[in-house]
């Protein structure tokens, strides 16, 4: 969608060559017509007047109606009398056209897409009250570089939001203000690395996108998989690989599902202890559960031990991009520098409205608010399979907003994935999240966070026929 400058255009970067030996006019065609055919100036972008741009580069204004007057002969620009000179709409030539996974894929009537909540029900109007009464109030002293850590407000609320609700021993001074798990993860993993961790675990099925991986990578650290079974990481496996540290996911395995089990919570905190070992807790999915009481966090239980890492992506939306990393006192120190070196520190005015949304009681009415709108959620999902697809088993249903459809034996998880994608349903096979790629056995993992009760049931119908074959 072309801009619509509010006044005048703005300034418009077009380099002429006086020494060269084509003539000016020439250079602005060039110019111009290569800014419209890589994508710099787009269709219907609205351009100077031919007497501004005169000015800007210092060349008579007719030489530039002159070479609008040619463009716009050759289909590049386009007039209108009263009104400003446009960008055609033309074909945009782009050396990376063949595809380099950056640009948006097709629209899907249905995605099941995971680790999405409901864009639409973020709270804007209590958004907009945080915002301005931070404007309102805020100190100008608060206005500067400030504390590496976070903005002082935001620490003591999520200090005391953790004791309460995660069961965590959390003090403001341990707490590092970050944009999120991924940020936090590459600032843990490079702390961790400096200190000569040299083999970080990592949970399989596990993150897929190959962010953590490339995490590892660029600390400078191998990452080993750990199995994952129906009672969460095998704390054996993680014992004989050889790691110092490790990043789980206890309170709902991504993307199993799974709770770790009490008893491998403990033997988790006893490993880090008995290994001089540190753990590394994605506290992902903790706000929102259903059929069972919630868990504390695994910080609670060997606070020296284990670095917590949480955010408001999932409670709240992505864009907010606030996190946290409750840090061991040992680390802390290490942590808030290497975060100093990496931003200065996050934004803190959004820092401060998060505070005052925590603290006046608004983020907890909006967590109150969305548990039920994900369980309804949740009971179309297991009530249209049920209906549709009898055959196909629902797990890791316990909490958060996405699960895991175990498809018939001798399914083709990827060959489902494919069809459904024909048929403008998004559905996501395992075998992304697996270490080795391998696809069986043929599971998928379905989100449904950001899709309506109808949406649900439509798209499952509508892919129900791939789902028993």
């Amino acid at each position: 969608m072309a801009i619509e400058w509010a006044g005048s255009p703005p300034e418009l970067l077009l380099p002429l060559d006086r020494d060269a030996a084509g003539t000016l006019r020439s250079q602005l065609e060039t110019g111009l017509r290569d800014a419209i055919c890589t994508g710099r100036l787009k269709a219907g972008e609205r351009l100077p007047s031919s007497r501004e741009l005169a000015r800007q580069l210092g060349v008579s204004r007719g030489l530039v109606q002159e070479c609008y007057g040619q463009l716009t002969a050759e289909g590049y620009l386009c007039t209108r009398t009263g009104s400003a000179t446009r960008v055609a709409p033309v074909r945009v030539h782009r050396e990376e056209e063949a595809g380099d996974g950056l640009r948006p894929a097709p629209r899907l009537r249905v995605d099941f897409a995971s680790g999405v909540p409901d864009l639409a029900s973020f709270p804007r109007g209590d958004w907009c009250w945080a915002q301005r009464e931070v404007a309102r109030t805020a100190p100008n002293d608060a206005l500067g570089y400030g504390d590496p850590r976070g903005a002082e407000p935001l620490r003591d609320v999520l200090a005391g939001h953790l004791r309460r609700v995660r069961a965590a021993v959390a003090e403001p001074g341990d707490i590092v203000v970050c944009a999120g798990f991924a940020q936090g993860l590459n600032i843990v993993l490079r702390v961790l690395a400096r200190r000569g961790v040299r083999r970080v675990a990592f949970e399989d099925p596990g993150y897929g996108d190959g962010a953590t991986m490339a995490a590892a990578e660029r600390a400078g650290v191998e990452a080993v998989p750990v199995p994952v079974d129906d009672l969460g990481l095998d704390v054996g496996a993680l014992d004989a690989s050889g790691a110092r540290a490790v990043v789980v996911t206890p309170a709902h395995q991504w993307p199993t599902g799974v709770v770790l089990a009490p008893e491998r919570r403990r033997a988790l905190a006893d490993w880090a202890c008995e290994r001089d070992a540190l753990v590394i807790e994605d506290d992902y999915d903790a706000e929102f559960r259903y059929d069972r009481e919630p868990v504390g966090s695994v910080q609670g239980l060997a606070p020296g031990r284990v670095l917590g890492l949480g955010t408001v992506s999932k409670s709240l939306a992505p864009a907010v991009r606030l996190g946290w990393i409750l840090c061991p006192p040992a680390l802390t120190r290490a942590v808030a520098e290497e975060k100093r070196l990496d931003d200065r520190g996050s934004p803190v005015l959004d820092q401060l409205a998060l505070a005052a949304l925590i603290e006046s009681g608004r983020y907890g009415r909006h967590l109150r608010h969305m548990r039920p709108v994900y369980a309804a959620r949740r009971a179309a999902l297991v009530d249209a399979l049920a209906r549709h697809a009898p055959e196909v088993r629902l797990t890791g249903l316990d909490a958060g907003f996405h699960a895991v459809a175990h498809l018939p034996e001798g399914a083709d998880e990827r060959h489902v994935v494919a069809e459904a994608r024909k048929r403008s349903v998004g559905l996501y096979g395992m075998s992304t999240y697996r270490a080795s790629g391998a696809a069986e056995p043929p599971q998928l993992v379905l989100g449904f966070g950001d899709l309506g009760e109808t949406a649900v049931r439509d798209g499952i119908r509508e892919v129900a026929g791939l789902l028993v074959c």
